[in-house]
């Protein structure tokens, strides 16, 4: 039986209570999950990838089967980079529904083999999003609740 790898992608910018609580349902369904942590050039980063990166490979030291990458360019080509035949995304409502169907139907076009995996996101973490946590990092709000890892 061939190995069940799965890509979860994202700008994680920055890596959510919500991202972890996907990222490990994830390691418990596929043999290796990997987090890719996608790097856009044209698009500036409001937390850097290499911290946000190395903290999200300390919260999941305990895991052998998650993995984290940095990665340029598009997803399913960083997929079959890895020989990966899924790609897990979490939903934290029927808006993200329609945008993550999108581009699943997309990428099936492209790479019939990878198929998307939506996990819905734990209720107590479904109003959690990156660009709130922005928000309030701005202003120098507490981000305790919203993120596993402290910020620095």
């Amino acid at each position: 039986m061939k190995k069940r790898i799965a890509i979860f992608p994202g700008s994680f910018d920055p890596f959510t209570k919500g991202h972890e609580d996907i990222a490990i349902r994830g390691s418990q369904i596929f043999d290796e999950l990997i987090i890719g942590i996608g790097h856009n050039s044209k698009k500036q980063r409001y937390f850097s990838v290499e911290e946000t990166a190395q903290s999200i490979r300390e919260i999941f030291a305990a895991y052998p089967n998650l993995k984290v990458e940095v990665y340029e360019g598009l997803t399913i080509a960083f997929a079959k980079k890895h020989d990966a035949n899924f790609i897990l995304r979490g939903l934290r409502n029927t808006t993200d529904f329609e945008y993550e169907n999108s581009i699943a139907e997309a990428n099936k076009q492209i790479y019939p083999d990878l198929e998307t995996v939506f996990l819905i996101t734990s209720a107590k973490y479904a109003h959690i999003s990156s660009t709130i946590i922005r928000e309030m990092h701005k202003y120098g709000q507490n981000l305790e609740g919203f993120m596993p890892y402290k910020l620095t």
